[in-house]
């Protein structure tokens, strides 16, 4: 029977109905905590930022940030938000300053949504404006009020204070990462010189900008220092490295655009032209951006932003009355870069010598990375090694963010997840046997070697990470010394030809449970020996114990619990002290005595643990 369309079928949501009802749309993907593009990290930059650009318009040099499970405090000591319309700014869409371009001009919030929708999607929003000795705080829960307090004076300074509680029934089992917040907050310093940020018992603060940004992250030595180029609204800092890939961090009015946008694009249009002129040379574009590591920032009168979790830069002008996106950052790349080169003759030698090395080694591939395809194409990769999903990380589709794939071992562990899985957004790739230890190895093998071949065509990643297929990558690995030796050998795969796979938070571990506890009346999966303890003491005497040695003992219906809206992800991060060649080297190097050592410690300490 067709439903009925008439009146009856005509809704219209209140503004908190709808952010609560589509989040997808204001904050992104939900997540909880595991991936740095997660919502509740999103909420907590909507508030930030509005902090950030009263610092950008001159008012306030310090912000202070708390973090936890529990609340998200931010205060800042710009203006203050007038109070009359304080509960406006929090509570009615499309109300804000930011559409006044003299009292916020090349902000980072556009719409006035941005905090609606921290306020929509927290169980407690607390908001509070110190102005002039007077403060107003009103409280909010899902978007509703609370209580609205009436004005009282305060010997507090001017500023904006804002808590919240993410909503647990939205996020389910959210956790902050210290790292994710931290990162955060270094990129923010490193944005706008002279801003302090306190979070958490840290301080934070930059002199030099994108250059001490770089620095942060440079995981081993450049190849020479830092190029830091500075003009108006536009900051740009690169160097080579010895690594594989391509490394970018950019920026629009403080907002870090992760998938970059019009600005990037350019940046990397400029970089060629501008070597090229510079050697007199008609070099390769991938000679010449290999292992490059680079940041820009530019300043933009009313962004477009592709979505609202503003992550790529849809604009083509730099304002109104200004040039071309384009032409502003390839004529600045063009002038500044070339003098740079000009004046320091060594540097440029240093660069030439990278270039021709890229090239000379590409070269060497190439008749491989032919012959490569061709058994990519003979092997029938989409039949035998990859049961693909329909949306993909580079398409067009609202739920790109969700798509996965899933890399296993053997054909019953691949069976039980091809079974279980959505295939509308999970994918699984099937290694045979356990992969080459890569460590010390060039590119070469990634050709030569079949698993390693149709893994990297399968991922579409040999060119670009921009064409990568799949938000997530998920080793799927027995929990035994087995499947932890499959991990740590693909981990050493990705940090050795493709990082950014890894630094760009697209890396993750699956978690599946230890031990299934049941009895008639309930079931208990565990994933460690204390959930075990605790799920027996409740199920009693009649408890069945179940030990789960591999993947391929789950049964499909069972897996669907493990891969479903409650899977558990444990993301692959690097610390940013850490080197990527001194790790791979301390782990898959030939076994050292420091390294025996390492684990004969780390033995003991679990078993004292136990």
């Amino acid at each position: 029977m067709t439903p009925r369309y008439d009146e009856g079928s005509i809704k219209t949501l209140d503004w908190q109905e709808h952010i609560r009802k589509r989040p997808g749309m204001y904050i992104g993907k939900l997540g909880d905590g595991t991936a740095s593009d997660d919502g509740i990290y999103v909420l907590l930059k909507e508030v930030v930022d509005n902090s950030i650009d009263e610092f950008m318009m001159g008012f306030g040099k310090k912000i202070d940030v708390t973090v936890s499970n529990e609340i998200v405090s931010i205060r800042d000591y710009g203006r203050g938000i007038p109070l009359g319309k304080l509960k406006d700014v929090a509570s009615k869409m499309n109300t804000g300053a930011k559409y006044d371009s003299e009292v916020f001009k090349k902000s980072v919030g556009l719409n006035g949504v941005g905090i609606k929708a921290v306020n929509a999607l927290s169980s407690t929003f607390n908001i509070k404006a110190f102005r002039e000795g007077e403060v107003k705080e009103i409280i909010f829960s899902m978007g509703e009020v609370v209580e609205e307090k009436e004005v009282t004076t305060t010997d507090q300074p001017n500023g904006t204070e804002v808590s919240f509680v993410p909503d647990g029934d939205i996020f389910r089992n959210y956790r902050f990462r210290s790292d994710f917040v931290e990162n955060m907050m270094k990129n923010y310093s490193f944005l706008n010189a002279g801003l302090t940020i306190y979070c958490n018992g840290e301080r934070y603060q930059s002199k030099n900008g994108l250059k001490d940004l770089l620095e942060e992250n440079i995981d081993s030595d450049s190849l020479y220092p830092v190029i830091h180029l500075k003009g108006e609204d536009i900051e740009v800092a690169l160097t080579h490295g010895n690594q594989y890939g391509e490394d970018y961090y950019s920026f629009v009015n403080g907002q870090h655009t992760t998938q970059g946008g019009t600005h990037l694009v350019a940046f990397r249009e400029a970089l060629v032209k501008t070597i090229r002129e510079f050697y007199k040379k008609d070099f390769d574009p991938s000679d010449i951006r290999a292992s490059i590591i680079a940041a820009i920032s530019i300043k933009v009168e009313e962004p477009v932003f592709e979505s609202q979790t503003k992550t790529k830069l849809g604009s083509r002008d730099i304002g109104p009355d200004g040039p071309s996106v384009r032409n502003h950052v390839v004529n600045f790349v063009q002038k500044e870069l070339d003098n740079y080169l000009h004046k320091n003759a060594d540097v440029a030698e240093v660069l030439l010598r990278r270039i021709q090395e890229s090239e000379r080694e590409r070269k060497a591939i190439s008749g491989i990375k032919k012959l490569a395809k061709q058994r990519a194409k003979k092997v029938s990769l989409h039949n035998r090694k990859l049961r693909d999903c329909r949306v993909h990380f580079n398409s067009n589709s609202e739920k790109k963010t969700e798509s996965c794939i899933f890399i296993t071992e053997g054909d019953s562990a691949s069976g039980s997840i091809t079974k279980s899985r959505d295939v509308n957004t999970q994918a699984v790739f099937s290694l045979k046997g356990k992969p080459l230890n890569t460590y010390g190895l060039t590119k070469k093998v990634v050709y030569e070697n079949e698993e390693f071949n149709l893994l990297q065509a399968a991922l579409n990643i040999e060119e670009s990470m921009d064409d990568l297929r799949y938000n997530r990558v998920i080793i799927a690995t027995d929990a035994d010394v087995d499947g932890m030796h499959i991990r740590l050998l693909l981990i050493t795969f990705f940090l050795q030809f493709f990082p950014e796979v890894v630094k760009k938070g697209h890396l993750y571990i699956l978690q599946t449970p230890l031990f299934r506890v049941r009895n008639k009346k309930k079931t208990f999966y565990c994933y460690t020996d204390e959930e075990r303890v605790s799920a027996i003491a409740e199920c009693g005497k009649t408890a069945e114990i179940t030990r789960f040695k591999g993947l391929g003992e789950i049964s499909p219906d069972e897996f669907k619990n493990f891969i479903g809206p409650d899977i558990r992800l444990e993301p692959v991060l690097m610390k940013k002290h850490e080197s990527v060649s001194q790790m791979l080297e301390f782990y898959m190097g030939k076994n050292t005595p420091e390294r025996q050592e390492f684990i004969i410690d780390n033995l003991y300490v679990e078993k004292d643990e136990v």
